[in-house]
């Protein structure tokens, strides 16, 4: 499976009074470590609309187990688990010192034609190319 790690440090701006991220922050941490993902397939979002497919999340989840908190630096590995008919991407945000998992979650993006704005119900033969597998 293909994965990418980043290491992001908790900024002041994200934290509560308490010093806790709040909770909607972690879809922009999921979103870096997936576009880190999509850049090392050479596949991010420029090169999804150059080949005519937008690729809209269309379900995430996300299980907080524990708080991220102000300057805490953690590790967001994303990893493709699904591309034949969408792309399930899994995170899991784990604390860069002891290796503790913070929090685990994942989203879900379907391939949708630029010109007839039509879903598709299978992955195009571009994200296959991309990936190195057959369809």
């Amino acid at each position: 499976m293909i994965s990418k790690t980043v290491e992001i440090e908790i900024p002041f701006h994200d934290v509560d009074m308490m010093e806790v991220a709040w909770h909607g922050h972690y879809v922009r941490y999921l979103e870096i470590a997936r576009c880190a993902l999509l850049d090392s397939i050479d596949y991010n979002y420029p090169q999804m609309k150059a080949s005519g497919y937008a690729w809209p999340v269309i379900d995430l989840h996300i299980r907080y187990a524990k708080p991220l908190r102000f300057q805490q630096v953690i590790k967001v590995e994303a990893k493709l688990v699904e591309w034949e008919n969408r792309l399930k991407v899994a995170y899991t945000l784990r604390d860069s010192a002891t290796g503790e998992r913070l929090t685990r979650g994942h989203t879900v993006q379907v391939a949708v034609e630029l010109e007839s704005g039509e879903m598709q119900y299978v992955s195009p033969p571009v994200l296959f190319e991309r990936l190195g597998v057959t369809p």
